[in-house]
């Protein structure tokens, strides 16, 4: 069977696949207990549990669970006055629904508790949606005890896709996995319908050591051998039958360096289950595999979000609500072995000691907890060690998260790349020039204030003719963390021209890097290579260790099943698709899964099924545009113009303001050959996103062929102003000049091309035409 009649079955299948949940007998077959079992033993761990985050991280409604003030209290926002109010000993709110009409809501669940309490509300098919009206549940003199919005500065209403009714607040997707135990989300696609089931409402026990039940067995057969004198019958279990073993069994300690006198681990750190069992729910992450299993690598079941510009500030630091794992792996802590039991008590999840006394566990107090080391009055605020090392940011309007890089302030990169410090943070008086010039008195050494790979990512974001040699060294150097080195790669990856001699060669190092990060990154990088480049290199990452590399490898051999191979290499192609389709469907209830899985069919040679799978996606969520404009593309390399045409419109409809349809039917109306019509679409996609250089490109070329060449040089010379080692502008700009008899111009355009492409024939192809 080839792979594309093997996806004309298979995807249909899953797409329709609906997942079994797992109600509380499940749960029992599958190991887990309760936590109420393992109080039976454990009760100092479990009295410790009660109460905390993890333990209120979702309830049932009750007088004491519920914070928010439901004594019949009104609260407008966007234009919307809600009321909160109880009936018959229940909670309920009237507020807006999915058509903008008020309606009275039942509250089903609350959902955390500090520094807010949101709270969930039953709707048709299963789902949970969150409520976009929170209650701050801080005291009264620091601005709580009262109700807001979580989305103040948006024009609000039902229409919006962050509205509260919408997809995206859809708690069986967005927040169900890391607010409880063992859940699964028992999404049926075909009846597009939720049976979300966990074994414990919140997150208990199990959670995060895995079901119980081996333990027990375990416990329970030591005991009964203890009572009776005898050898118990199970084998040693250095794990005491639990299927994750979060403690340290080397010998490991942090001791003081006597050369240093800085704290460093006796033993180093060959594992990382503990941090990973945590960054399953503190991260940005996405989940790429139904069955997880308790203890594995975060690699096998998650794909870690890179150092996304709109995620994180070029240097590292959290922007968005990043939570902690992308950035606590950027420290040096974590490179020292550092795990996050080291700080926080991990059954309260609270420090293991107050202030400043959490990190002087480790480092000398005479040293660091000292005005010689932190310049500011001892016991003030800026005393703290987390007010200069891990400045905090709030989300969710009233939620401080405090940055997990651990990272030593750096106020002399604020002005070069546009991030934040901590010291400016606290004097909002002074600029980053003022606490630059202070921190070089305190600490003169030049080596504090080294190379940042923070340059390498800015470089790329503003469009720097240095930045490709940045960022190829930035991917290539160990020392660096390795999301830092994915992220380079990411980023090379997203410029727009032919991979260079110098990009290849390093690609082809870190496929073998260590670090999955990279691997993962470096195999996505080939998309950029011909066919016969991306199946030598990309093969042997079929089967890679991990899954995370080998859907990247799957995904990027996908147009190789439509040359006629058969034999081995079918069978390992075919598994490796298989496994990245089961892997998409795991959020088949999302439009962005469905429009991966039509665009592996798509690649794979199966049209029908990619746009059953682009249709899937739109019927989940008009307004996802990815969608629209894939539908219309596929339309497109089939002919059908007319279609796609009207697809892209229709898409406008939904959306007036995406750059993206504006440009693609643009083109579509250069194909019907109707420039004057063209002209407008690919205008507006140049104005609705003038950081796109590849608009400005398009319209550029579409301007020279109306015969408004010189328009279309200006319109090059902007961009290459964002984006100066682009060097597809920067040919088009010697080429147009050369048209115009602008021979001066166009020389020095193909000066700037040779400085931004060493050993490019095209320049030496340009240079002779210019003779």
């Amino acid at each position: 069977m080839s792979i594309a009649m093997h996806l004309h079955t298979l995807l249909p299948a899953l797409l329709l696949l609906p997942f079994l949940a797992c109600g509380p007998a499940a749960a029992q077959d599958a190991g887990y207990l309760g936590v109420t079992i393992c109080g039976e033993c454990h009760t100092r761990e479990v009295d410790l549990w009660r109460n905390s985050f993890h333990d209120r991280a979702m309830k049932e409604p009750t007088a004491q669970s519920v914070l928010g003030d439901f004594k019949d209290t009104e609260f407008t926002a966007h234009g919307v006055t809600s009321r909160f109010f109880k009936r018959d000993g229940r909670f309920f709110v009237r507020t807006d629904g999915p058509d903008g009409t008020l309606k009275d809501y039942p509250i089903r669940y609350t959902f955390g508790w500090y520094p807010l309490q949101q709270y969930l509300i039953a709707f048709p098919g299963g789902r949970l949606q969150s409520l976009g009206l929170a209650w701050d549940s801080r005291p009264k003199d620091q601005g709580g005890q009262r109700w807001f919005h979580l989305y103040p500065n948006e024009k609000m209403d039902h229409k919006n896709p962050l509205h509260w009714t919408a997809p995206d607040q859809t708690w069986n997707y967005q927040c169900a996995d890391c607010h409880s135990t063992d859940l699964k989300k028992g999404y049926d696609a075909e009846h597009n319908v939720y049976d979300t089931r966990f074994a414990e409402i919140n997150v208990a026990c199990e959670a995060c050591h895995g079901p119980g039940a081996r333990h027990v067995d375990w416990a329970r057969a030591a005991a009964s051998a203890k009572a009776s004198g005898t050898t118990p019958t199970t084998p040693a279990d250095p794990g005491f039958g639990l299927p994750v073993d979060l403690k340290d069994r080397d010998g490991g300690a942090f001791q003081i360096d006597p050369a240093t006198g800085k704290p460093a681990r006796t033993v180093p750190r060959t594992t990382h289950t503990q941090t990973e069992t945590c960054a399953r729910c503190h991260s940005r992450r996405g989940r790429i595999w139904d069955t997880l299993t308790p203890g594995e690598a975060l690699h096998q079941g998650f794909r870690l979000a890179l150092l996304e510009p709109a995620l994180y500030f070029p240097d590292g630091q959290i922007k968005d609500e990043d939570y902690e794992h992308g950035s606590f792996i950027q420290s040096r802590m974590y490179r020292q072995g550092v795990v996050c039991s080291d700080c926080h008590e991990p059954h309260s999840l609270k420090l293991k000691a107050e202030g400043n006394a959490v990190c002087v566990r480790c480092h000398q107090a005479p040293r660091y907890d000292d005005p010689s080391h932190h310049h500011h009055t001892q016991g003030g605020t800026g005393a703290g060690c987390v007010a200069c090392h891990m400045p905090k940011h709030h989300y969710m309007v009233v939620d401080p998260r405090f940055d997990h890089s651990l990272r030593v302030p750096r106020p002399d990169l604020s002005a070069e790349l546009g991030t934040p410090n901590a010291c400016t943070d606290c004097h909002q008086d002074k600029d980053a020039a003022w606490a630059a010039a202070a921190v070089a008195g305190w600490f003169p050494d030049p080596a504090r204030r080294g190379p940042h790979f923070g340059a390498a990512l800015h470089a790329a974001d503003s469009g720097a003719a240095n930045a490709p040699a940045l960022l190829l060294a930035l991917a290539g150097d160990t020392k660096e963390p390795a999301i830092a080195r994915a992220t380079a790669l990411e980023r090379l990856h997203d410029r727009p021209g032919r991979p260079s001699p110098d990009a290849l060669l390093t690609v082809t190092r870190l496929l073998a890097d260590p670090d999955p990060l990279v691997r993962a990154a470096a195999v996505r990088y080939l998309d950029l290579t011909d066919l016969r480049t991306r199946t030598e290199q990309a093969w042997p990452l079929l089967s890679d260790p991990a899954r995370t590399v080998r859907l990247e490898a799957a995904r990027v051999l996908a147009p190789v099943m439509t040359q006629g191979i058969g034999g081995k290499l079918l069978e390992e192609l075919t598994a490796a698709l298989e496994e990245y389709v089961v892997s998409a469907t795991v959020n088949a209830d999302r439009p962005e899964s469905n429009l991966n899985l039509g665009l592996i069919a798509l690649a794979a040679g199966e049209p029908e099924v990619a746009e059953r799978a682009y249709r899937q996606a739109l019927t989940l969520d008009q307004r996802f545009i990815p969608a629209h404009a894939n539908l219309a593309d596929l339309y497109r390399g089939q002919g059908r113009e007319g279609e796609a045409a009207t697809q892209l419109e229709a898409g406008l409809v939904v959306d007036p303001q995406s750059a993206d349809l504006h440009h693609a039917l643009g083109l579509s109306k250069v194909r019907a050959k109707r420039l004057d019509a063209a002209l407008p679409e690919l205008l507006r996609a140049v104005e609705l996103a003038p950081a796109n250089t590849r608009y400005a490109y398009v319209y550029a070329v579409a301007l020279d062929g109306a015969g408004r060449t010189q328009e279309a040089v200006a319109v090059l010379a902007t961009a290459v102003g964002r984006d100066a080692a682009n060097t597809q502008l920067l040919i088009a700009l010697v080429q147009f000049n050369t048209k115009l008899g602008q021979r001066d111009a166009a020389s020095a355009w193909l000066d700037k091309l040779a400085a931004a492409a060493p050993g490019d024939p095209a320049v030496e192809q340009l240079r002779g035409s210019l003779k």
